[in-house]
């Protein structure tokens, strides 16, 4: 598409379905050298097939400390720095007030704060001065939603990450930014819907959003796009929506 990220090396977790893969596909278009990550190796293989060129998949979990540590070993054997980072790896599961449990509870916070904070943690020493980090955020940071409080309230985790990790990497001059996307027709989505309620549900969420309809995953990539490229270069902290509206009303 074009050279925005010539040159540039990226990693992105939770890169093998969805908003991941789309940017992960979007970034090697732009020139980048994509480093990905995931936890099934089936599904991995499959987006390296769907990328292209000038991708490296890693099989591990963003949850487990020692994962992280093999992920960052080979970047830096493979590439030596990281140019961009998008922590995007997260989940979560429905379960209202009441029937909230322990496994639940774990499950969803290793994966979206445990996963997030050394995601970006162990990647400090590899990160370049001025380089962009991307988190993964959602409207529902910002959002009452009904029997999901528990994964809501690890997406507002994240959102603070950003404004102080800013002050933590001021100077060094890393930009942390928000990408929080709305409703987003994505295999993540459709694996919280029972079967056979997969339209029904996506009707609801497009009537709920100003737009009228829900995201593809390449309109968030395209956002993603523009926190890591030098287009952004004075946005620092920010929550950056792309919700169609979702949660601006």
């Amino acid at each position: 598409m074009g050279n925005r990220l010539e040159g540039k090396i990226a990693v992105i977790t939770g890169a093998n379905s969805g908003i991941g893969l789309a940017t992960a596909r979007r970034f090697v278009a732009e020139g980048a050298r994509v480093f990905i990550t995931g936890r099934r190796q089936d599904a991995l293989d499959a987006a390296v097939g769907q990328i292209g060129g000038n991708v490296t998949a890693f099989r591990g979990d963003v949850a487990s400390l020692d994962d992280l540590d093999r992920l960052y070993a080979l970047v830096a054997q493979e590439a030596g720095h990281i140019d961009v980072l998008f922590a995007n790896a997260g989940g979560g599961e429905f379960a209202p007030l009441g029937t909230i449990t322990e496994a639940h509870y774990e499950r969803t916070f290793d994966t979206n704060v445990k996963g997030t904070l050394f995601t970006v943690q162990k990647a400090l020493p590899l990160l370049r001065d001025g380089a962009s980090v991307i988190l993964t955020g959602s409207t529902t940071g910002s959002m009452g939603t009904e029997a999901f409080s528990v994964y809501s309230a690890s997406k507002a985790a994240v959102r603070n990450f950003a404004r102080s990790w800013i002050l933590d990497l001021k100077p060094r001059g890393i930009r942390v930014n928000v990408l929080s996307p709305g409703a987003t027709r994505t295999p993540g989505l459709d694996g919280l819907v029972p079967e056979g309620q997969v339209d029904a549900i996506y009707g609801h969420l497009a009537a709920s959003t100003p737009l009228g309809r829900v995201g593809d995953p390449a309109e968030i990539a395209a956002a993603a796009l523009f926190l890591a490229s030098d287009d952004s270069s004075f946005v620092n902290g920010a929550e950056f929506f792309v919700d169609g509206g979702l949660a601006q009303v």
